[in-house]
């Protein structure tokens, strides 16, 4: 399995050139089987998407786009990924299925359609389908993927343990486990769900937005601390522990002293939009 990351931000994008070296394109990482250079497995359409055309070169994308919830950093990038919106593409994309039973194309038209977005979902060109996902397991683009909810403020959110049969992939952009309370450790509960998607992955992508200094400000909007993603990783023993959705104001030099809070175990990376992991 290899794994591009091709947007590492949450919340908004941090252009300039104090995130030149991390990039700051929201969230997004695109998936290839070891034997196949096209990604065929998106999770999450953030600004980051708009990258993913180019690894694909002069082809259009034919694959599965999962988004892990609704709020913008995780949707803005989709209509302008180009290798998608074009009419031999061949797009099936899936969200959390929303409490109140509504379409997965429908809640998706509520921030991109008029007044805010000149086209709704049905616009985009090619072959698209749209369709809501319930907790457990399915099978895409020759993935096994499981699809548990984990807490994050403002809309039902999911994190995904993606294999390919030899290696795993857990995905957990945004996490807020201190809604569930402090845990032992005053940055949230080590609850089942989490340790099961984390389980022996050969990497967790995990929310590490922010510190645990600013852990008081991290509830407001739903994030989780880097010293959780690292003790969950060490707790499910993960393999490497991949820090992610950097907040938009924390430039490359602080984002480069981040490993050095943590000791040899597990491993831990920050990830960077050059990053490619080959698991």
């Amino acid at each position: 399995m290899r794994a591009h990351f091709l947007g590492v931000r949450g919340s908004t994008p941090a252009p300039g050139e104090s995130f030149v070296r991390y990039g700051g394109y929201t969230s997004c990482i695109a998936v290839a089987h070891d034997d196949d250079a096209a990604p065929s497995l998106i999770l999450d359409s953030g600004t980051g998407i708009r990258r993913v055309s180019a690894l694909l070169g002069d082809a259009a994308f034919a694959g599965t786009i999962l988004l892990t919830h609704l709020h913008w950093d995780h949707i803005h990038g989709l209509p302008f990924f180009s290798a998608a919106d074009r009419e031999d593409s061949r797009v099936a994309l899936l969200l959390p299925e929303q409490p109140d039973g509504a379409e997965a194309a429908e809640v998706l038209a509520r921030g991109m359609s008029p007044p805010h977005f000149p086209i709704g979902p049905e616009g985009l060109r090619g072959e698209w389908s749209f369709s809501n996902l319930s907790p457990g397991t399915i099978e895409a683009e020759g993935f096994k993927i499981e699809a548990r909810e984990v807490p994050h403020k403002g809309g039902r959110t999911y994190g995904y343990r993606v294999s390919d049969g030899t290696s795993v992939l857990t995905y957990m952009p945004d996490h807020c486990p201190s809604l569930l309370g402090p845990g032992p450790d005053g940055w949230g509960e080590y609850y089942s769900e989490a340790l099961q998607l984390a389980k022996e992955a050969d990497a967790l992508v995990h929310d590490a937005q922010v510190t645990a200094e600013e852990l008081a400000a991290a509830v407001f909007f739903g994030h989780s601390v880097a010293e959780y993603a690292v003790e969950l990783g060490r707790r499910a023993k993960a393999g490497l522990v991949v820090l992610f959705h950097h907040k938009p104001d924390r430039p490359d030099d602080a984002l480069d002293e981040l490993p050095g809070r943590f000791g040899p175990e597990p491993q831990v990376i920050v990830a960077a939009e050059s990053l490619v992991l080959e698991l």
